[in-house]
């Protein structure tokens, strides 16, 4: 997980876990748009997944 990745994860979510699969960029959009904070959380937490 790099830094950008990370910064990335802060300001715009859905826009870090593109290259994850088009399956965690609509969970991580989805919970975007419900609220800020919970589409950070998804986005670091998919991003520290080693898988």
């Amino acid at each position: 997980m790099s830094f950008f990745r990370v910064l990335l994860a802060i300001i715009f979510p859905p826009l870090s876990v593109i290259g994850k699969g088009c399956g965690s960029f609509l969970i991580v959009l989805l919970l975007t748009f419900c609220g800020w904070i919970p589409g950070v959380i998804a986005a670091l937490i998919i991003l520290n997944n080693p898988n």
